[in-house]
């Protein structure tokens, strides 16, 4: 009897064994997509004489859309290194991450690079575990505006500007604000404020409060903001990588590479485009694009 009893369950774990290998059963194996977004934030880095290879909502969301569509992918790492940009785009690819993870229930882990400050820690804000390295400058949450004044510039010049507008605050900025407009830009930096800080809270499970004392502007260095609850763990990408594979239950994980789009300008010039043949820093790049157009545009 004992002998039939063994003879049953020997043939039991046979079958199990041979119906997991015909079905090419892959239990903890899986993709781990790295994705890397580098570069200012803006709502296209596209817009403009003055292209940059920076993140977009578009290009986050082309990147997301291909890992969401692989079966084979189970969890998003995304190498951030960036200074921040706008302030609406920093926002639409922080909801992007957010309902990636929320509807297909793959882990996205965040690992930050030299920098992911403002706008940069903005996007990391809802992910499942943010991991920095020890010396990397994160936080500065906060709101910024630029004004630039060109009418000395012009007067240099011989030139004139001659303003027609419906609205008396339809050219603020142009001239130098009055009282009135800059209580006005005040007040929208406040509420920008605001609604960073709400991310900032909501995406990492901490009181509002907290959040707030924080919230200086200041720069953390990535072992600063561990102590502080912005970051989760310190490491680089392979700590992220890691991390990423066990909340997705893999243990061997294959490591896919997501290379951004070539440029039109990129294929004729073999890989290169515009902006690296100018020797600018991103620095100087976002003061020509704020003569480009994004004069006084509140920025994280």
């Amino acid at each position: 009897m004992k002998a039939t009893k063994w003879r049953i369950f020997l043939t039991m774990v046979l079958v199990l064994i041979l119906t997991l290998s015909f079905s090419g059963c892959t239990v903890g194996k899986g993709k781990v997509a790295v994705i890397r977004l580098s570069g200012i934030i803006a709502s296209s880095s596209e817009d403009g004489l003055l292209t940059t290879a920076g993140i977009s909502p578009k290009l986050v969301r082309d990147y997301l859309g291909k890992a969401e569509s692989d079966g084979g992918v189970k969890a998003v790492v995304l190498r951030i290194n960036s200074p921040g940009g706008s302030a609406a785009a920093s926002q639409e690819i922080a909801l992007e991450v957010r309902r990636f993870k929320e509807e297909t229930g793959k882990p996205v882990v965040i690992s930050m690079g030299d920098v992911a400050a403002s706008g940069g820690y903005y996007i990391s804000a809802y992910a499942d575990k943010i991991v920095a390295n020890p010396g990397t400058l994160t936080g500065s949450i906060g709101v910024i505006s630029h004004f630039i004044y060109i009418e000395g510039l012009l007067e240099k010049l011989g030139l004139e500007l001659e303003t027609i507008k419906t609205g008396r605050h339809k050219d603020m900025g142009i001239w130098p604000l009055t009282e009135e407009q800059r209580q006005i830009m005040q007040d929208i930096t406040d509420d920008l404020y605001e609604q960073f800080v709400a991310a900032v809270a909501e995406g990492r499970g901490l009181p509002v409060v907290e959040v707030r004392q924080l919230a200086t502007g200041q720069l953390y260095t990535g072992g600063q903001a561990l102590d502080l609850g912005l970051v989760d763990n310190l490491g680089g990408l392979d700590t992220a990588i890691d991390l990423a594979a066990s909340l997705a239950g893999i243990s061997i994980p294959e490591i896919e590479e997501y290379s951004p789009p070539t440029s039109f300008f990129g294929g004729l010039l073999g890989g290169l485009s515009p902006p690296s043949l100018l020797p600018l820093s991103e620095d100087e790049l976002l003061f020509l694009r704020m003569l480009e157009g994004w004069q006084g545009i509140p920025r994280y």
